[in-house]
């Protein structure tokens, strides 16, 4: 395969790709196609590497109404909701809702995704599920799984034994709740249980941590620490951290010290953050959302979720990571014109880094064609106009290809 006279990731000047076995095999201004060789005229079109979305939860997909609809919108409310849907599940029923969200994550460009999968379920119904279609949607999709404890490791019954459970079944990271865990003294214990058994099984760790309004809430100094101290550190994901947003700025000056030492990732899931937070404010409402400038601004590893799709906790979103990124750059206020142009990073490449499969991806000679097209000169007109996916392509397959809608407009004059 060869892509003629692409804009690679904004450069300024155009280059040819060419594809091999699933490679790419040689990136330069100017490639002659070889006899046989698939041609596509991409002249000034966008190339960047795929969407990435660390965060989202395939057990609950498109479950939005089940047993009732959240109409409060607060966070535990859903997960009220949740723990009554949870006990009506079925192997089938996860998989068939986890494939189709998939699908659609797949048809906006999609090709990593992490999802956390609930275990505070004696009989694992979930998890089980979900690990065959992370080997389902190996040729398409790469899927990471996280033994996420909804309802506590400590304040939920045999807590600990259902993760050690699920680290043993193959998940690929740990989660952790602290900020539900009935008290302060559960929540340091159920990090240091987390990291404990993330070192057992040569896991990831990938914890809710803060996401409460509450200043008070502060797993993420615990979490940072044991990243620093256990040498994980980049193998460690602090999602959502809500609270920080709550905290005030002596503590957070002391805070981000750690956090670079630490050099953990972070996930912000702006559409499910700014729909969830504040619900207990009355004015000025906060937007629940963790410093998202600010930690991008000291050299931390910050990516977008969309965390939510159809669930008791969203009752909105269709797997468009554009969605969320347009969301997350207004809500952080990083709409400067060279800041929007590199925004893309916040849902490709910063969240390869939090999945850790950075050595695997981006546009370069020698790593698997993976890649997006999209009908634009650059990635301001790409998110500003929602311009079309013209291809998704997988290890040189194409996931996905687009023709622009041939529009007339006919105005009177």
């Amino acid at each position: 395969m060869l892509i003629k006279q692409v804009v690679i990731e904004n450069a300024e000047k155009l280059q040819d790709v060419r594809v091999t076995d699933g490679k790419f095999a040689a990136i330069d201004d100017f490639l002659t196609p070889i006899a046989g060789e698939q041609v596509i005229d991409a002249t000034g079109k966008l190339m960047i590497p795929p969407f990435v979305d660390p965060h989202v939860h395939l057990d609950s997909t498109m479950t939005a109404g089940q047993p009732e609809w959240n109409e409060s919108g607060t966070l535990f409310d859903g997960i009220r909701i949740w723990g009554e849907r949870k006990q009506t599940l079925s192997h089938e029923d996860v998989k068939q809702r986890a494939i189709a969200a998939l699908k659609i994550q797949a048809t906006h460009g999609l090709q990593f995704v992490r999802s956390h999968v609930d275990v505070t379920d004696p009989d694992l119904v979930a998890l089980k599920a979900l690990l065959e279609v992370r080997e389902e949607v190996k040729p398409w999709m790469t899927l990471q799984l996280v033994a996420f404890p909804q309802e506590g490791i400590l304040s939920f019954p045999n807590g600990k034994e259902l993760m050690t459970k699920a680290a043993e079944m193959g998940v690929d990271a740990i989660g952790a709740i602290p900020h539900f865990e009935f008290t302060r003294e559960y929540s340091v214990e159920s990090l240091h249980f987390a990291f404990d058994l993330a070192k057992k099984y040569h896991l990831l760790i990938d914890a809710h941590t803060d996401e409460i309004d509450d200043p008070a809430s502060r797993g993420l100094e615990t979490l940072a620490m044991l990243a620093l101290e256990t040498g994980l550190k980049e193998r460690v994901t602090a999602s959502h951290t809500t609270a920080m947003g709550s905290y005030n700025d002596a503590y957070v000056s002391k805070l981000m010290r750690l956090l670079k030492m630490a050099d953990i990732n972070f996930v912000a899931n702006p559409l499910i953050n700014m729909y969830l937070g504040g619900r207990f404010d009355t004015y000025p409402k906060r937007r629940g959302l963790t410093r998202v400038k600010e930690l991008d601004a000291e050299g931390l590893n910050v990516a977008f979720g969309e965390d939510d799709i159809k669930d008791p906790w969203y009752p909105m979103g269709n797997g468009n990571m554009m969605d969320v990124l347009h969301m997350g750059l207004h809500a952080t206020q990083i709409m400067g014109y060279t800041e929007i142009m590199n925004s893309y990073r916040f849902i490709t490449s910063q969240g390869a880094r939090t999945m850790q499969v950075a050595e695997n991806y981006g546009i370069e000679v020698g790593k698997p064609a993976n890649f997006l097209i999209f009908n634009a000169a650059n990635w301001y007109d790409a998110l500003n106009e929602r311009a079309e996916l013209l291809y998704s392509v997988h290890e040189g397959h194409v996931l996905v290809e687009t023709k622009p809608a041939d529009v007339h407009v006919n105005l009177p004059k």
